[in-house]
C-alpha cells in the first residue's frame, strides 16, 4: 500500500484524471504500468488510486489538494453542449428564420408612375422589363403584342404580384417613351436591329466580295496561261532537239551510202584488172 500520510499533490491528481481517460475507470494497475503515468504516481497504490478516484466522485473540490478538482474528460462534451442548447435554449435567444423567397412588397419600394396612376417597384423594374423582353421575343408577333397577351405569358412563368397587370402596361409605356420598344397603337414589340433598316452594307460587302473571288479567279488564270506557255515551250525546245538529231542521222546515213557506192566501183575496177592480168593481157595504167 502506498503512504497515506502523503497528502495528494495537483501533479498526482491531473496524471491519476488523464490516466483515467486514457484507460478508463478501474484500470488502475494499467494506469500506474503507463510510462506515461508512472513517475507521477510512483508513490501511489492501486487503492491509493482507487479511494482517490472515489473522493473526487463524490465530493469533487472538498478534499484533496487546493486546486479545483476536474472531472476526467473521457469524451468530448461538444455534442452535449449542443443538444442542450438546442433542448433548453437560452430565455433571451430568438431564433433566425430565414425570410420566405417571395417577400411581400414595402410601400417604400413602390414610387408613382408618369401618369401617377400605377404604382411601380422600383427595386424590380430591371427584373419586368426582362420579362417584358422575354415575352416579346417568345410571341415574335410581326405586328406586335398586347398587353393582355404579354401579361398571360408572363404570369405563369414567374412570381408576379397582384397588381402586376397595372406595372405591366406601366412599364410598357415607359420603355415605349425611352424608345426600347416600338409601339403600334396598343402593341408593342422590340424594334429592328439598325442593320436591317440599311441593307446598303452588306451590298457593298457582297460586291467587293465578288471583285475579290473575281481577282482570284484571274489570278488563277493568268497562272494557268503561263504554266502552259512554259509548258509548250519546252515541248518545242524537245521536238527542235529531235529534229537536230534526225538531221544528223540523215546526213551521216548519206555519207554512208556515197561511201559503199563507191566502194563498189573500185570493187569492180579491181576485177576487171584482175582477170586482165590473169588473161596474160597487158594492163596500161593511166
Amino acid at each position: 500500500m502506498g503512504n497515506q500520510k502523503l497528502k495528494w499533490t495537483g501533479e498526482e491528481e491531473e496524471a491519476l484524471l488523464a490516466g483515467i481517460g486514457k484507460h478508463g475507470p478501474g484500470k488502475w494497475k494499467n494506469i500506474l504500468r503507463d510510462p506515461e503515468f508512472a513517475d507521477q504516481l510512483i508513490h501511489r497504490s492501486n487503492i491509493d488510486l482507487k479511494d482517490k478516484w472515489r473522493n473526487l466522485s463524490v465530493a469533487p473540490g472538498t478534499q484533496g489538494s487546493t486546486n479545483k478538482a476536474r472531472p476526467p474528460k473521457v469524451k468530448e462534451e461538444g455534442p452535449a453542449v449542443a443538444i442542450d442548447d438546442i433542448t433548453n435554449p437560452p430565455p433571451n435567444t430568438i431564433p433566425t428564420i430565414p425570410p420566405p423567397p417571395n417577400r411581400r412588397i414595402l410601400p417604400s419600394e413602390l414610387t408613382p408612375d408618369e401618369n401617377g396612376n400605377t404604382v411601380v417597384d422600383t427595386k424590380n423594374v430591371p427584373r419586368y422589363d426582362g420579362m417584358i423582353f422575354e415575352a416579346l421575343s417568345a410571341l415574335a408577333d410581326g405586328n406586335g403584342s398586347d398587353v393582355s397577351s404579354i401579361f398571360h405569358f408572363i404570369e405563369p412563368r414567374h412570381e408576379v404580384p397582384p397588381n402586376f397587370r397595372r406595372i405591366l402596361s406601366s412599364r410598357l409605356r415607359r420603355l415605349a417613351a425611352q424608345s426600347k420598344l416600338e409601339k403600334l397603337q396598343n402593341f408593342y414589340k422590340i424594334p429592328d436591329p439598325l442593320g436591317a433598316k440599311k441593307p446598303a452594307p452588306k451590298t457593298k460587302e457582297t460586291h467587293t466580295k465578288l471583285r475579290q473571288a473575281n481577282n482570284q479567279a484571274s489570278a488563277i488564270s493568268l497562272q494557268m496561261i503561263e504554266e502552259a506557255a512554259i509548258t509548250a515551250a519546252c515541248k518545242v525546245v524537245e521536238a527542235e532537239n529531235k529534229i537536230d538529231v534526225a538531221k544528223l542521222a540523215a546526213e551521216e546515213f548519206e555519207k554512208m551510202s556515197k561511201l559503199a557506192e563507191e566502194t563498189g566501183k573500185l570493187l569492180l575496177i579491181a576485177n576487171e584488172m584482175h582477170e586482165q592480168c590473169s588473161g596474160g593481157e597487158p594492163m596500161l595504167l593511166a
